[in-house]
């Protein structure tokens, strides 16, 4: 009763994971949340992200708790990081430019790895990543790898801050999301790829609703 949702950074993952869960009535858990968090929290504290030592053990140390929203501001989940709501704070630009150096860390990967699969084997979640499939949960039932054109979803991210009322500049963010792709699917550490066995679907020039429709259709299949 495990469904592993992965895709590149704006790809409509956690919408949709965040749906099917509602719908099913399962737990819905974003992992990409907890690197933003680690993230955010090294930088709080004035760490350099590249020092894989500092980060490992920050990563161990933090209380991290992801949960339902709290708040009606838009937001699909709540983050607090050792009691502190960070929901918003973990989504700024500047976490958005160190987040992929911090979950290149293995020491990082390891200690998040753990906590996540200690959630997923109570069952009945979706889960969401970039390595859900590959290296978290590997025996999920049904997997599915949600992808878009980078342009698309610098488009998504710079809609989605202006609605928040924030500063945005497009060709800064698909910049971002560029060198965030490449981070990811370059790491030596659990890279960013579908599951051999994962199901490609591609939102580009579809609603949420439409993708979210497909990937319902796809947990009726599996009897999830």
């Amino acid at each position: 009763m495990i469904i592993a949702i992965d895709g590149p950074a704006g790809s409509g993952k956690s919408t949709v994971a965040r749906e099917l869960a509602r719908r099913l009535g399962f737990r819905y858990i974003e992992t990409g949340s907890m690197y933003r968090a680690v993230a955010w929290a090294a930088l709080q504290r004035g760490y350099a992200v590249e020092d894989a030592d500092r980060l490992t053990a920050l990563a161990a140390n933090l209380d991290i708790d992801v949960r339902p929203t709290s708040v009606e501001d838009g937001r699909k989940y709540d983050v607090l990081v050792d009691g502190k709501d960070v929901t918003w704070a973990i989504r700024s630009q500047e976490v958005d430019g160190k987040v992929s150096i911090v979950a290149a860390h293995p020491g990082v990967r390891a200690a998040l790895t753990d906590k996540q699969r200690a959630i997923g084997r109570r069952g009945k979640v979706v889960m969401v990543g970039r390595d859900i499939g590959t290296v978290v949960m590997p025996d999920a039932e049904l997997k599915i790898y949600l992808d878009a054109s980078p342009e698309e979803r610098a488009r998504r991210r710079y809609q989605e801050r202006l609605a928040r009322g924030e500063q945005a500049d497009y060709a800064q963010i698909l910049e971002a999301v560029h060198a965030r792709d490449r981070l990811d699917r370059g790491r030596d550490v659990a890279p960013l790829r579908a599951a051999e066995d994962a199901v490609i679907l591609n939102s580009d020039g579809l609603s949420i609703d439409e993708v979210f429709e497909e990937a319902l259709r796809l947990v009726k299949a599996r009897d999830c």
